[in-house]
């Protein structure tokens, strides 16, 4: 069934919801719940029947429907001041206020023939709804449960360690803000149950599923955790970590960041991987924003600036979709240190514009402080990007970019062990980090400046055996082999370097350089590569 109100038409058949004919993302359970209020448009629903609508009669917190109403409103440029659209009875339910029309097959043939530009305009959106690819759930935000870790031990005692594990989890997860997380008194009413998961995504309207369990033997405890795709059941990670217990608290810390760090990027590669091998001809905001993702991790310059194309069409289909302005300003910004993307102020500025725009849609996004701040690396303006990746981190202990990009943020400064520090726990959390080249490559950069060339060395070879790894990892090898005084062998890297990146030049590393202001900084890293034999021109 079809129904129109104001801009809007639903399809209710088709799960669909379009905006003077552009299809809208929306979560599985915020589209139910906009079909029921539709259906029931000018009567109230209380929330015990959206409830048993909704969530099928399951025990939900308050704050998990007016997690779907607040997200209604938004999609439906409504919000709970002006109430234009769905009215609170207070302390009651909810009713859809707006004149709803509803639309059969035959509406098209029943516009008075003298009204033309109503009929055209009728006959123009039928048109483009039959016409447009159905919209998925996949297409919207991941949604991810995470059940009750089971408790293997057999002290009835150790449960409260296991929901803290599991709470814990949902909390350091749903600060990635690009996931959707269901709530915990949703998942905890699975506690004790055994669960097929398709079935669980199915009742849940979740991508994916965090599983585990913990035992507890003496003073060990181990601890299992599995990722596993909602849709067909199949495993897509999967870990155990063994620990001794000394600070209880400390260890579930330990133990939940961990397990935080390994499933965010998991989901993140699953759903580019998604998107790329179901791609639909008309793309939406969503599409292209994974594309673009997709691209950006590819580390070529034809791929960055086929990320740059995408992200910028992201944000231009749907204004209001701040992950695709932040990436954006990133995808500009290695474009200038990587490629063929110009350092120029009026480039600088439009990047630290989209940055902005993308926090003032969402301040609380722990990604989009840590993007902006490398704009204002680029910009020299190390202080405010220390402030803004502080401030990520703070929003979201376990983004491990976040760590990364202060770890650079301080080593501009000078503050070498400190930013070794935070290259340390960006590798320690996130080891099959897309962007674990650059943990490695960054931090052995900072360790050349600090003169402990030997580590260098290490972190390089370490780098240049990770997949999309770039040249200036290559450079930097050079640089420590030449002042290690392995002359012949930093020939070679040099050799390898200009296989890589044959207009790399001591001219060319100087222009690519521009984020570094320091002298001292500069000047030991020119020596290094004309002692290691790169040409200067």
């Amino acid at each position: 069934m079809r129904f129109r109100f104001e801009e809007f038409v639903l399809d209710t058949s088709r799960f669909e919801l379009r905006r003077r004919g552009i299809a809208l993302q929306a979560e599985p359970q915020v589209m139910e719940l906009l079909a029921l209020l539709v259906e029931n448009s000018g009567r109230m629903l209380s929330k015990e029947e959206i409830n048993e609508k909704i969530w099928r009669g399951r025990i939900v917190s308050d704050a998990a429907l007016s997690s779907r109403i607040k997200s209604l409103r938004q999609i439906l440029g409504d919000d709970g001041k002006t109430q234009q659209f769905v009215r609170t009875v207070h302390k009651k339910g909810f009713r859809f206020v707006a004149a709803v029309e509803p639309l059969d097959d035959t509406a098209a043939a029943s516009v008075p023939t003298g009204d033309i530009a109503a009929e055209v305009a009728l006959l123009t959106e039928t048109a483009s709804t039959l016409q447009a690819p159905q919209t998925s759930p996949l297409q919207a935000r991941p949604a991810v449960a995470v059940l009750p870790f089971a408790n293997l031990s057999s002290d009835a005692e150790q449960e409260y360690f296991s929901d803290g594990i599991t709470a814990d989890i949902i909390t350091h997860l749903s600060k990635h803000r690009w996931l959707n997380v269901t709530a915990r008194n949703t998942t905890f009413g699975y506690k004790g149950r055994s669960v097929d998961v398709r079935e669980l995504g199915r009742e849940l309207g979740v991508d994916y599923v965090v599983e585990g369990n913990i035992q507890c033997v003496g003073n060990r405890v181990r601890v299992s955790a599995q990722l596993i795709d909602a849709q067909t059941g199949h495993h897509k990670w999967a870990e155990r970590y063994d620990r001794e217990i000394s600070d209880i608290f400390a260890l579930q810390d330990e133990i939940t960041e961990t397990i935080v760090a390994r499933v965010e990027p998991e989901i993140g590669f699953a759903e580019r991987n998604r998107v790329v091998h179901s791609r639909p001809s008309n793309l939406q905001a969503w599409d292209c924003y994974h594309l673009g993702i997709h691209h950006f991790f590819k580390f070529t310059g034809e791929d960055n600036r086929e990320a740059q194309r995408l992200l910028q069409q992201s944000h231009e289909l749907d204004p209001r979709f701040g992950d695709a302005y932040a990436w954006w300003s990133y995808a500009l910004i290695l474009g200038m240190v990587y490629w063929d993307t110009p350092p120029t102020p009026a480039l600088m500025d439009q990047a630290l514009a989209a940055a902005d725009k993308a926090l003032s849609l969402d301040g609380q996004n722990a990604t989009f402080h840590a993007l902006k701040a490398r704009v204002l690396l680029a910009r020299c303006e190390y202080e405010s990007a220390v402030l803004e990746n502080t401030m990520a981190i703070s929003l979201n202990p376990t983004f491990a970019a976040a760590h990364c990009g202060l770890g650079d943020s301080l080593a501009y400064e000078g503050r070498y062990q400190e930013s070794i520090d935070c290259f340390e726990k960006a590798i320690g959390l996130s080891p099959n980090d897309p962007q674990l080249w650059a943990f490695y490559t960054y931090g052995a950069l900072v360790l050349l400046f600090k003169q402990d060339f030997a580590r260098a060395l290490q972190w390089t070879e370490r780098a240049i055996n990770i997949p999309n790894c770039q040249y200036w990892t290559t450079a930097h090898q050079a640089v420590a082999l030449a002042y290690l005084k392995r002359v012949d062998e930093a020939r070679l890297a040099v050799a390898r370097l200009l296989r890589e990146k044959p207009s790399f030049s001591q001219a060319f590393a100087r222009e690519k350089l521009f984020y570094l202001k320091k002298q001292d900084q500069i000047d030991l890293y020119m020596a290094g590569l004309e002692l290691a034999g790169v040409p200067k021109r």
